[in-house]
């Protein structure tokens, strides 16, 4: 394995505390071949690496659009309990659990690849027009207890040092504390095209690109992992940026 540099990164003053290490990891949709991958690649690293303090942030959009959504949870749950990871909520988690409490729900789900995700628990339409009461029965079903859990342990955002970690990003000039949830897993244009110091460097996902975007006030994670075949994880140590 090698450590990769982040390429033609503008100069950035960001740093996280003495002695820890941040592995943050991008939009996962249910590639859970590229999860194992990647926490193999983590793992290695700090076996030959250790450190005082390391940390594991997944920034949400665990579910949907790729095969695989159950065992990424089955394996976030693991590593969170194991590892102390931190897990995001991403928007897709968040229609994922309001489908839980409301069926009508459903069709913006579905929209978002919403069926994967059920497939992957075993759940199918018996028609070609899916019930949402009748897909609902049989989620609820299928869902183990630890899931629901998993979906309750979500954050909506963590700190370290002069980092913050979102799924989607905030909205611009907004104190943290008063940052909308909704914003916080949806907003694109008014975040990604903001140039100003946002107080954090923001690192999030939600939004996909071609390769790692590094900028001065913001890094973008999501490399669209469920159909490039790239799940990129950030590491930053120090004041270094690099990529596993």
């Amino acid at each position: 394995m090698q450590l990769r540099p982040a390429a033609s990164r503008p100069s950035i003053a960001a740093s996280v505390p003495s002695e820890t290490r941040i592995y943050a990891v991008g939009d996962i949709h249910g590639r859970a071949d590229l999860l194992g991958e990647t926490i193999a690649r983590i793992d290695d690293d700090l076996r030959r690496r250790p450190i005082a303090r390391a940390a594991e942030v997944y920034l949400g959009d665990y579910i949907d659009r790729g095969p695989d959504s159950k065992a990424v949870i089955d394996i976030l749950a693991a590593r969170m309990v194991r590892n102390k990871a931190v897990c995001l909520r991403g928007n897709h988690e968040d229609l994922m659990e309001r489908f839980l409490h409301d069926p009508d729900i459903l069709r913006s789900w579905l929209k978002l690849g919403g069926m994967q995700t059920l497939a992957s628990y075993g759940v199918h339409s018996r028609t070609n027009s899916p019930s949402a009461d009748d897909l609902y029965r049989q989620f609820r079903h299928a869902l183990p207890r630890t899931h629901e859990v998993f979906l309750k342990c979500l954050r909506p955002w963590i700190s370290c040092g002069d980092y913050l970690f979102v799924h989607a990003g905030i909205r611009p000039m907004v104190p943290l504390d008063r940052q909308n949830v909704v914003d916080l897993l949806w907003i694109r244009d008014d975040f990604l095209e903001s140039d100003i110091d946002h107080g954090k460097l923001i690192v999030h996902g939600h939004t996909p690109v071609p390769h790692p975007d590094v900028r001065h006030n913001r890094i973008n994670i999501d490399t669209g992992a469920w159909h490039t075949g790239t799940l990129t994880c950030l590491m930053l140590e120090g004041t270094s940026i690099q990529f596993l």
